[in-house]
This record gives C-alpha cells, structure tokens and sequence, in this order.
C-alpha cells in the first residue's frame, strides 16, 4: 500500500454517528499518510449524486465544537501525523459573515491523496464515487495533480463496518462564559475580534484546539500572544523550547491553513496580561482549564481600568494516554521536551583525526547540574571515563607539565610550604579577573587537552568504544575540538544553587556568582547533539542515560563507517 506524505480527509457521516468511529477512521488515514493530515468536514454529503456535491456551511454548534476537540484527542494517538481541522466551511451565528470563498483554498503542503469515511452500498472502492470525491476535493483546496483516493471504510475488512450509532451527545468540552446549560445543537455565538496565548512550543493538537476554537470565534481577527522572555523561565527544561521566531513560523502557518480569511496578529506575551487586559477592542478570550483563572485575573483587570469583560471559553485538558511517570497526564510541550532528553538533536562531528575505533562524548553542565553522576552512570555501561579536573590536578603536581609554567606566570607565593601549588590562592588571584584567568587558560587548557588524547590511546589499549571526557569547561576550552558528540546536562538555576551550597558550603551569592561566570545552560545546549537532565529521582536519571546509550550504540557503527 502507497504511503503519502500528506493527505486530505473528507468526513461526511454526521457528527454524532461519526464520533464512536474516529479511531479506526484516523487509524487507517494515519497508515495512508505519514505527515500532514487535513480534515474537512463536510457532514451529510453524498458523493453518490451524479451531480458534483458543492462546499456547504457547517454550522457552528457546540457540538461541532466538542466534536473538533474529540478527534484532535484522538489524533494524538498518532504522533506522527501533524493534523489540521480545516475550518474556512465552520459558520458561526452571526450576520456580518462573508460568503463562502469560491476560489481554490492553498494550503501548505498540498494533498497528495483524499481519502473519505464514505461508505458506499457494497464496501467497495467504487470508482464513480473516488472520481466524486477527488473533483470535490480538488475544487476546494489545492492538490497534487495528480491526486489519488482511498475509501476508508473497506480498510476495515469484512464484519468491521460500524454500525449506525445513536444520536447520543459528544461529552462536554468547551464551556462558554455564561454558566448556563448548553445544548449541543446550540449556535455558537460569533465576534469581530479576540484572543489567545500561550508558548506554542512544539505546536500539539492541545494547541491545536485552542487555536480552533478561537478561530471558529473570530471573524476579522484574532490575536495571538505567544509567550517569551520572562513568561518562560519558569517553563520546564526551557532550554530546549524552541526559539520564538522559530514556534512564530510553524504557528503562523497552521493558522493561514485552518481559516484564512481570518486576520492574524501574532505578538510576543511578556507579562500575564498582554493585549487581552488592555485591548478595548477584543471580544472574547479562549483559556484551558489551568489558565481559566488567568483569564478571569484578566477580566478583573479589565473592570479596573474600565474596560468591558471578555467572553471566556475555557477549554477541557486534552489527556495523554502515553505520559511515564514524570510526565504530565495531559497532552503537553513540557512532556515533549523530556523525551526529547536523550534523543540525538543534531548529527555528530566527523572527527577523523581521533582513533577510528573509539567513539568520543563530550560531558558538560553548569556547576551542580549532575555531570559526573552521569559520566558514573556511563562508566557503569561500559564507557571509559576522562575526568578533566583529575587531569588538571595532575597537570598541577610538582612536575607535572604546567607546575613550572605556572610558577613562572603567578609567583612563588602561590605555593605550599611544600612546594605545591595552593589552587585556593592560584584561585582568588584569577576569580574575577579575566586578564589573569586568559593567562592561565591558556597554559592549562591545551595541556589538559593532550592529556586527555593520552588518556583516548589509553582507551584503546583497552579496548574501549566509547570515551567520556567529563569536563565543565569543554565548550569555552575550544575541547568540542577533541568529540564526536557534546552532550548537555541541564538543571534549573535555582536547583543549581541550591546543590553547590550543600555540597561545597558556599552562600547563595557565592553560588549565583560561580553559575554566572560560566556559560548558561540554554548556551550550552545551543551548541549539543544530546541533552539530559538529573532533576527528577535518580531511577528517571538512570533510565535516561540508559536510553541515550542504546540510541548511542545504534549510530556509533554507521560513525565508524565515515571515519575509517
């Protein structure tokens, strides 16, 4: 069976009898299509008529509301395909809405097939109906030209075909502002303008709910806030969000998809409020169940500046089946960005200089974040460990090959009564002096350096695949130089300080003070293929080296290939 990249669904059973059957109906589409899967829903079409069935309005009830949220939740199921409910038919109760468009809607990543739950009166692929079906199809949207199409229902096989189900109401998604009951064939009142936000990281059909609704609300404009700066320090792992322009982009572009007609204004959130508690002109604010209570923050602002109440949805949490157990339960970017930990980000260097038969990681994290507990945890499955702070104490020793050069640079008061360099003392006349630090950088980093090349043949010998140079400073020490693959240990600042003053007794000001004379995490991680984090029970941690070094084990061979 021929796999596309991206697809057309059109769902023509009514919403009621078609909502016990979206899970086989998205599974046979999500084995049809391995990208982007647009749904049209056009209930009550017949594509048994002779003549070609027009794109009519769909009324805008909260059942159809609640339907939209239903198969986003169902999609989720199906990671792989990035799903977009086209609503440009959607209509709301309202007399200032323009007619239905009668030019061709684009779209992003134009069809490749159309496929349909249409069920035909003997289960069949029945070509009048697939030709229907592709000229409808291709008069609404734009498509490949040379678009194919598949009937889902025979992919359910014999005895498979559901049957017709009772009119029974989809469960209660939305709630709108008024606390009145609703009824699910109830018109959903429409607006000139309002407003949504949130981070947007990783654009989920969670996301993709809220944006829906909000657009089926709209009908000139909506505006977008989207968190940034401040709003994200208190974000899990905020180091693998994507970049503001970057979650702009893809956001943007499922929004055009979904209802063009629609003005969008996309601005960056900097503060709880945005636009929403100072814009007179909006109508109406979409929120979730966590941040209905912002939104009501946000209406209480609004009185107290003598603004008019927005109109609040607040939309239902859409459940995760798949989250682990330090996950959320509900469909979210923070769960996504832990599995992103792990995971390989970027493709390795080619270092062909280094041994062909030893793969080299770079370990490195801002103090306190857990590094050599990892590089422990890698040792136990069979990496060979290079702590560059052993081989800085060994560079430091009488003899050793920066004692003299040292000695030479700082004096003789920086010694011992023994003769050994006091690191205490050699410490305090760099600390904060970036002229006297650079001169001693520039002795100990090229020699720690060739230390550790030694410490790689030595590796060798042994008969190891798999090196760890665990050093803090690998990144500003120009020692990416010496790795296949940097890898990236990441804590919360606060986490941080709070560790080194338990483990070395120092005051909270003197931990910040260390943090900020390295480079952040998040420029650590800018610059990774593999990022892990020791902020949950250290079971969590080990199950995330263990899951590094299988995907590590996985590339090392092909690696291998490219380097002999």
């Amino acid at each position: 069976m021929a796999v596309f990249r991206s697809g057309l669904l059109v769902l023509t059973t009514p919403l009621a009898s078609l909502a016990p059957r979206l899970a086989p109906i998205l599974t046979s589409a999500a084995r049809l299509v391995n990208h982007t899967l647009y749904v049209h829903l056009q209930p009550g079409m017949s594509l048994e008529d002779p003549a070609q069935p027009p794109s009519s309005p769909v009324q805008a009830t909260f059942e159809v509301l609640d339907f939209i949220t239903h198969l986003y939740a169902g999609a989720d199921v199906h990671r792989h395909l990035d799903v977009r409910i086209l609503l440009t038919n959607i209509r709301t109760k309202s007399t200032f809405l323009p007619p239905l468009p009668t030019s061709v809607q684009n779209l992003a990543h134009p069809p490749e097939v159309v496929l349909t739950d249409f069920q035909t009166l003997d289960g069949s692929q029945y070509n009048p109906v697939k030709e229907q079906l592709v000229r409808y199809a291709t008069s609404c949207y734009s498509c490949c030209p040379r678009l194919a199409s598949v009937l889902l229902y025979p992919d359910y096989g014999i005895g498979e075909v559901p049957m017709e189900s009772l009119d029974v109401p989809l469960p209660s998604t939305i709630r709108p502002a008024s606390p009145v009951a609703r009824s699910p064939k109830q018109p959903v009142r429409g607006y000139y303008r309002g407003a949504v936000g949130g981070t947007f990281d990783r654009l989920h059909n969670a996301h993709k709910v809220l944006l829906s609704i909000a657009c089926i609300l709209a009908q000139e404009q909506l505006v977008v806030g989207v968190a940034d700066k401040d709003l994200l320090k208190s974000k899990l792992l905020p180091e693998l969000l994507q970049p503001y322009t970057e979650r702009v982009e893809h956001l943007s572009e499922f929004l055009v998809d979904i209802k063009p007609s629609l003005t969008f204004d996309v601005i960056p959130l900097l503060d709880p409020y945005g636009p929403a508690g100072s814009d007179p002109s909006l109508e109406f604010l979409v929120v979730s169940e966590e941040t209905y209570r912002g939104g009501m923050a946000v209406n209480r602002f609004r009185l107290e500046n003598d603004l008019e109440e927005l109109a609040l949805y607040q939309i239902q949490l859409l459940k995760d089946v798949k989250h682990t157990e330090n996950e959320e339960d509900k469909v979210s970017s923070s769960s996504f960005r832990q599995r992103m930990l792990g995971n390989l980000l970027r493709p390795p260097y080619e270092r062909p200089e280094l041994p062909t038969c030893l793969y080299v990681i770079g370990l490195t994290g801002i103090s306190g974040s857990g590094k050599s507990s990892i590089a422990q945890r890698l040792k136990g499955l069979g990496a060979f460990v290079i702590d560059s702070d052993h081989l800085g104490h060994r560079a430091y020793a009488p003899g050793g090959p920066a004692y003299q050069p040292v000695v030479e640079a700082f004096g003789t008061d920086i010694l011992h009564k023994d003769g050994i360099i006091n690191r205490k003392v050699l410490g305090s006349r760099v600390f904060g002096n970036k002229k006297q630090l650079k001169i001693l950088t520039d002795i100990m980093w090229p020699i720690i350096a060739k230390l550790a090349r030694e410490e790689m043949d030595r590796a060798v010998t042994e008969g190891k695949r798999v090196c760890v140079i665990d050093a803090a400073v690998l990144l500003e020490a120009g020692w990416q130089n010496l790795v296949h693959e940097v890898w990236t240990v990441v804590i919360p600042e606060t986490e941080a300080v709070r560790r080194i003053v338990e483990r070395d007794g120092l005051s909270e000001a003197a931990a910040q003070s260390r943090l900020q004379s390295q480079m952040s995490g998040q420029q650590l991680v800018e610059q990774s293929h593999v990022v892990l984090s020791t902020l949950w029970e250290p079971h969590i941690t080990q199950r995330q080296v263990e899951k590094a070094w299988a995907l590590l084990q996985k590339r090392i061979p092909k690696s291998h290939q490219a380097l002999d």
